[in-house]
């Protein structure tokens, strides 16, 4: 057992309760989104959200990218061919204007986000044609408040880039690196130096980003805890304001470009441990904060600080600043979070602009919470963003007895609690520090929808 600040490592327990899980970036999750949700059941959600009149976080996914990471999951369209992107923006376009005419327009939007596929793909003069569609049609923040971020691929970009994004209101990067190791690069076909990367972070500096966030993958072919130490090494000497750390998940039943690696060459379980352990402790050790899961940051980074003072949110991004927020999302296969709905866009790229030329919002599918799926829903949210919660807020808020309706899940927790991994007091659960790297195995249990019988063909494992 080993101990680092924030968290404790106990192989017995990681061994214990190390399965497939959500990631909760959303509950209920996306395999219970259904066909029978559509556009009228959308646009009633809308009707309440503008009633609310709460703030808005926009997302907008650019699926093409020059070439193809054989690790990736994402919903994308690999072309090297950068005309293809103006006749998809064309409708990305339409579909903002058609989208803003139903939103109350003083309602200002805190969060804003570019996510794909490869973001910076499409050129700078098309960077600022939609940014001034979002501009026409929303109310976007001029005095920098808002959280607004990119994704950018530090090997597939000019550095004159960063000038524009911040121009266009960008105040926050988020770097896809993954590895640095040239053997590992080439494996899986993603390649950016630390001269490149560090290029691209000093002139993010220079023009005034608010934050540098930085995204790794253990678990990928030929590495080692060896060779992920000196990535680590580099990362921590450019030194980003956040850090987000995958679990690499080999699913080519899903997704076939996965199929392109040779699985030989895979890290195996122990390796993959070793690896997350003394990632985990070097980083700590590094003056990094550990937010949850994948998740660490800066003690002033905002994302530490909005822990640190218990408002830390949750979204189909990851951690967040902002709450309180109905995320409005375009693009193909993009998914919406407003009022008591999950609406997702159609995943093909021709289905999605079909459905836009005739003049229809393009969603596909969705999902209308009930009063115990929000409910749970804030539930999971404390758990994962504060690791604790008090019956006392939870009753107030949803007008409930905390025990009595969750007296089932309390009885499954009591394994969790002789292990150590939870408390369970009078009027409260904390999670332990030997549990927070176990958050999303403590989640599952106030997880309405999980089947424990398919959730290894579903889910990635939670280490």
């Amino acid at each position: 057992m080993t101990s680092s600040h924030s968290i404790v490592w106990n192989r017995r327990l990681i061994d214990r309760y190390d399965l497939s899980g959500p990631r909760y970036t959303s509950y209920p999750t996306a395999p219970q989104f259904h066909e029978q949700f559509g556009e009228v059941e959308l646009r009633s959600a809308i009707e309440r959200s503008n009633a609310d009149g709460r703030p808005l976080s926009l997302y907008f996914h650019i699926p093409f990218c020059s070439t193809v990471c054989y690790y990736c999951g994402c919903n994308k369209i690999i072309t090297a061919n950068r005309k293809r992107a103006l006749p998809y923006l064309e409708r990305l376009i339409e579909e903002i204007a058609m989208q803003g005419k139903l939103f109350d327009p003083s309602r200002p939007v805190h969060q804003l986000h570019w996510g794909g596929g490869t973001p910076t793909y499409i050129s700078d003069e098309e960077k600022r044609l939609l940014m001034a569609a979002t501009r026409e049609h929303f109310n976007l923040l001029d005095d920098d408040t808002g959280e607004y971020s990119i994704e950018i691929h530090p090997g597939d970009m000019d550095v004159s880039t960063i000038a524009c994004l911040r121009e266009l209101g960008f105040n926050r990067l988020s770097m896809g690196i993954q590895d640095f190791d040239p053997t590992v690069q080439q494996a899986v076909n993603r390649f950016n130096s630390v001269e490149e990367v560090r290029e691209l972070v000093d002139a993010a500096r220079v023009e005034g980003f608010h934050s540098v966030s930085m995204d790794l993958i253990y678990g990928l072919p030929h590495q080692s805890w060896q060779t992920f130490s000196g990535t680590l090494d580099s990362i921590i000497d450019l030194n980003p304001d956040r850090l987000s750390v995958f679990n690499y998940a080999h699913m080519p039943h899903l997704f076939k470009v996965q199929k392109q690696l040779d699985e030989s060459t895979l890290p195996s379980a122990e390796e993959k441990l070793l690896m997350m352990e003394r990632m985990t402790e070097k980083l700590l050790d590094a003056g990094y904060v550990y937010i949850g899961m994948d998740h660490f940051a800066k003690p002033n980074d905002e994302l530490a600080v909005a822990q640190q003072s218990g408002v830390l949110q949750r979204n189909f991004q990851g951690y967040s600043t902002h709450g309180g927020c109905d995320l409005v999302a375009f693009g193909v296969s993009s998914i919406s979070a407003i009022d008591n709905v999950f609406a997702q866009n159609h995943k093909q790229i021709d289905d999605y602009q079909n459905a836009v030329d005739a003049g229809n919002l393009p969603v596909a599918r969705g999902f209308e919470l009930s009063d115990d799926d929000v409910l749970r829903q804030e539930v999971i949210k404390q758990l994962i963003c504060h690791f604790e919660l008090k019956f006392t807020d939870i009753e107030t808020q949803f007008s409930i007895n905390f025990k009595a309706y969750f007296v089932e899940e309390l009885e499954q927790l009591k394994p969790m609690v002789d292990d150590g991994l939870v408390e369970v007091g009078e009027n409260s659960i904390r999670v332990n520090l030997a549990g927070r790297l176990l958050i999303r195995r403590i989640c599952m249990i106030f997880d309405a929808y999980i089947n424990k019988s398919s959730t290894e063909i579903r889910f990635s494992k939670i280490i």
